[in-house]
């Protein structure tokens, strides 16, 4: 009877596992959902609480609000300018923690102590390993004592036994060389019989152990068998360029051996070589705990006080014409601005600053530097660093830090790219936004709906705002239902692949990259391709350069958008086809206000969390406002998805917190990589 319950327990851990089994493993991206979510269900269970009068707000339009300024989509059910302060300030605050670079900051942050703790384990370790070795130094020594002390009763009688040559004696001196102790008494090298052990000497303190781990001090006794590898002479190829920059990099103690591939991927490195590698990731991510704080809060701090000091210095009658302060909106379009969420609390959004050329400029800044061009801007601001820094041996360690930042940033953070990525990022950002400015100019000739009361220059500044909001800032400085209806296409196609050149660019420069993706650099499907795509001129060109298929580097990014679109079109289509079917009776109704092209507008917008809105007549909120119930739900569904296209991978080394899984992976990957290479005898 005691253990009649027994049974029982084996059905409930079959279930657990079940159950654990079906929920998504504890990632990245899990918690970033969990993280979302939550601040959501609480902050939208307060803001509907602090509505006055009760209840004036309902909790889905709470809900969507507080989605909508999380995610940094932007889109309003109600005008902000009717909300009281304490919900004006959850807005304020909402919109600040859903950054982009807040979350980044706070990975840092993560990172940062996760490799202290490293520290301390790999500290403790040695410790103990050197302890275990002076136990088993005297261990020893006290066996061969008590060895001999037996022995000399029996010396004389085995004489004829043991040539001189090898008497016992000999053993004792080959004991004494083959044990060589520091002054600590840790023994570097034991000579036993036949077996040698060759053991790290291990540093007299923890200080030691951290500035080796660091990269400090990076000469070291340790003797460590490294693993089997190819020959760095018979690497050609990738391969072999990215070595040659290894060994012309003197930033790296260890830049002699071990080997370099695309991607920062380091691998056929030694255990010690491995931690140094880890000392310097470490001082760049302490670098990068302050630097990108000290962005987020400046850039925002100066912002608030220009534009709360422009606003209400020459713009005070707009704002208080909405009952608001106009320090308050300055500050809150700042932030709104600096983090694309596109939220206003005037009711015309920016229609009313439209020939206000300072606010304008100073916020298509803020719209640049907190998000699209964001990677740009802080890759500059290191470079910079390092060519003020004093040539002084002093500053020796911080220059490398800059230096090994510059060279592998994805290593270290998510969104600082290396120099040939950040080169093609800034392309694409002057491409598009070129492509929408000249659209938004020339399909509004002759249109005096947006260009009546427009000056040239504040219809080319005008154009300029729009063309850097419609694809981050969410800000409207014309009425878009007023717009041509080729521009509004053009706009939904913008809006849709907004994220795109961060997201591809940061997918690309992934250490991890081919795992991410489930490929190899020498997978028979990107050969295949190659051939497919390339034909016969590329036969030909590559015949003449010499170059192999996995120098093209363009297959991994057609990769990652086809992942990419993959990710995305289902979540939209469906969506639409959802909010249709709910609003199907408004269609029936008003067929020109519920059109399928204003449904796509608003889905499309509140996916790429961008904000901007057709509107719906009669009213200063979005069209989201005019719907349903449950297509407001949908929508937010649609926001925290779409907010959550941008992020890495979960396979991502600036994700993934330092250990010894991180290290296998990437020697695992080196290891495939090499082994396919030399077994296929073919260039890399």
């Amino acid at each position: 009877m005691l253990f009649s319950r027994v049974p029982s327990a084996g059905p409930f851990r079959r279930a657990r596992r079940a159950v654990h089994g079906w929920m998504p493993s504890l990632n990245f991206i899990t918690l970033h959902y969990i993280y979302f979510i939550g601040t959501c269900l609480v902050s939208s269970a307060i803001f509907y609480a602090a509505s006055t009068p009760p209840r004036s707000v309902s909790y889905t339009d709470s809900l969507f609000l507080v989605t909508s300024a999380m995610t940094e989509a932007g889109l309003n059910t109600v005008n902000l300018s009717s909300l009281n302060t304490f919900q004006q300030l959850m807005l304020f605050f909402l919109i600040m923690i859903g950054s982009a670079i807040f979350v980044s900051a706070f990975v840092v942050q993560v990172r940062m102590r996760a490799f202290e703790h490293r520290f301390e384990y790999v500290a403790e370790q040695r410790r103990r390993r050197a302890e275990r070795a002076r136990r088993g130094s005297r261990s020893l020594a006290r066996r061969i004592s008590r060895s001999l002390s037996r022995s000399g009763a029996r010396e004389d009688e085995d004489d004829h036994r043991f040539p001189a040559e090898d008497h016992p004696k000999s053993m004792v001196e080959d004991a004494d060389e083959g044990m060589h102790a520091d002054h600590s008494g840790a023994p570097t090298h034991i000579s036993f019989g036949p077996d040698t052990y060759h053991r790290a000497q291990e540093p007299s303190s923890t200080h030691r152990h951290l500035n080796r781990f660091m990269g400090v001090g990076a000469d070291s006794h340790a003797t460590i068998r490294r693993r089997p590898q190819t020959s760095a002479s018979t690497v050609t190829g990738d391969f072999q360029s990215d070595a040659a920059t290894v060994l012309s990099n003197n930033n790296l103690p260890f830049a002699s051996s071990g080997i370099l591939s695309r991607n920062s991927h380091f691998h056929h490195l030694t255990e010690e070589e491995r931690e140094q590698l880890g000392g310097y990731e470490y001082r760049a991510v302490i670098l990068l705990s302050w630097l990108v704080p000290t962005y987020y809060m400046l850039f925002q701090l100066f912002g608030c006080i220009g534009l709360g000091a422009y606003v209400a210095t020459n713009k005070s009658m707009v704002t208080r014409a909405n009952g608001l302060n106009p320090w308050w909106v300055g500050a809150f379009n700042a932030v709104s601005a600096f983090n694309n969420s596109g939220m206003s609390l005037l009711d015309a959004n920016m229609v009313a600053f439209q020939k206000s050329a300072y606010i304008l400029i100073t916020m298509g800044l803020l719209i640049l530097a907190g998000n699209t061009a964001y990677p740009i801007f802080l890759r500059l601001i290191v470079w910079t660093s390092l060519k003020l820094v004093p040539n002084y041996p002093r500053f020796d360690d911080f220059r490398k830090t800059l230096q090994f930042l510059l060279d592998h940033p994805r290593r270290c953070y998510t969104n600082m790219f290396p120099s040939r990525h950040t080169w093609w990022l800034l392309a694409c950002l002057i491409c598009l936004n070129g492509v929408d400015w000249a659209a938004f100019e020339i399909l509004n000739i002759g249109n005096t709906d947006i260009t009546g009361d427009l000056s040239t220059g504040y219809e080319v500044l005008d154009g300029l705002f729009q063309a850097l909001a419609v694809r981050s800032g969410g800000f409207y400085v014309v009425t878009i239902a007023l717009l041509p209806i080729a521009l509004q296409v053009l706009y939904v196609v913008m809006m849709y692949i907004s994220v795109y050149p961060v997201v591809i660019t940061m997918r690309n420069s992934n250490v991890y990259e081919e795992r991410s993706l489930g490929i190899y650099t020498d997978d028979p499907g990107y050969a295949a391709s190659q051939t497919s795509s390339a034909g016969i001129l590329g036969k030909l060109r590559r015949k003449v350069t010499g170059e192999a298929f996995e120098h093209t580097k363009s297959y991994f990014v057609r990769q990652q958008l086809r992942a990419q679109l993959a990710h995305d079109l289902w979540s939209v289509v469906l969506a639409v086809f959802l909010i249709m079917i709910i609003e199907g009776s408004n269609f029936k109704a008003y067929p020109a206000e519920f059109s399928v092209f204003n449904v796509v507008f608003e889905t499309v917008s509140a996916y790429g969390c961008v904000g901007i809105s057709v509107g719906f007549p009669g009213t200063d909120f979005s069209f989201s406002g005019s719907l349903h119930i449950l297509s407001k739900l949908v929508l937010c569904a649609v926001m925290v998805r779409g907010r959550h296209r941008g992020l890495p991978v979960a396979i991502d080394k600036a994700v993934l917190l330092p250990g010894e899984g991180v290290d296998e992976a990437e020697e695992e990957d080196g290891e495939i990589r090499m082994e396919r290479v030399t077994s296929r005898g073919r260039i890399v």
